[in-house]
């Protein structure tokens, strides 16, 4: 066991693909889990939406889930963006499976890399942009200054409007980043200390109950945190989804 609690977040090679102006491009295990993650994920839904008149477990699972979405969508951002509902619902899915697939140890956790989690704030954040300038025109520019204040106040209001639309991907993928990484290194420590106190002996091994009850209380917390942080990122989606249908004209 090695006792580098961050060496499990190393990024390695498996297959050095092709090269692009002299960068390589290569088959990673970053990548690997990535697509295991939508290989289950697909697999999961083919296996649900077998359209049963009768829907059995399975089914009624795969029906929860577009209903549990779906639903998140209409109250956050109103029916009319239900549009964007197969966005938001693969967002929720992927982060989820990837977070899940995390937890087994032998696996590698895609959402404690930054450049995995800023990818995808920064799509999500550039699809509200598209997707306000496509339905509004250039008024939607107008999020950034609320109709009805003195004129005096637009020098102070647009300046952190613009700096809080900006800082809204950097929030996104920290949050989602830092959790992950953060809930990965005190399961790394706690494992690391138990061992380091089972191979002492004596005392020192009895010792060791307490950091792997800690280790338990803290797999069952990073559960409930890889779910919360895909719903976290999903419904921040929808909130910013607000910003396309309403809009002062």
């Amino acid at each position: 066991m090695t006792s580098d609690p961050m060496q499990q977040f190393q990024i390695k090679e498996k297959a050095q693909l092709f090269e692009i102006f002299g960068q390589s491009i290569s088959w990673t295990n970053s990548a690997f889990w990535m697509v295991v993650a939508a290989v289950l994920i697909v697999g999961f839904f083919a296996l649900t939406t077998k359209r049963k008149l009768v829907p059995g477990k399975m089914q009624s699972l795969g029906e929860l889930s577009y209903e549990f979405i779906a639903n998140m969508v209409k109250d956050t951002t109103g029916a009319e963006a239900m549009k964007f509902m197969p966005f938001v619902f693969t967002l929720f899915f992927f982060i989820l499976a990837a977070n899940l697939i995390g937890m087994n140890p032998y696996a590698f956790t895609t959402t404690s890399h930054l450049a995995v989690t800023a990818a995808m704030a920064i799509f999500t954040i550039c699809v509200v942009i598209v997707a306000g300038i496509w339905k509004n025109g250039f008024k939607w520019f107008k999020i950034f200054a609320p109709s009805g204040l003195p004129l005096p106040m637009y020098a102070i209001i647009i300046p952190i409007e613009i700096i809080s639309f900006i800082s809204r991907p950097i929030t996104l993928a920290v949050r989602l980043f830092a959790n992950m990484v953060a809930g990965h290194v005190m399961l790394k420590l706690f494992a690391i200390f138990a061992a380091y106190l089972a191979a002492k002996g004596g005392i020192f091994a009895l010792g060791a109950i307490v950091p792997v009850l800690g280790t338990m209380a803290i797999v069952a917390l990073e559960f409930l945190i890889a779910g919360l942080q895909a719903f976290v990122f999903a419904i921040l989606t929808c909130v910013y989804l607000n910003d396309v249908y309403h809009v002062d004209h």
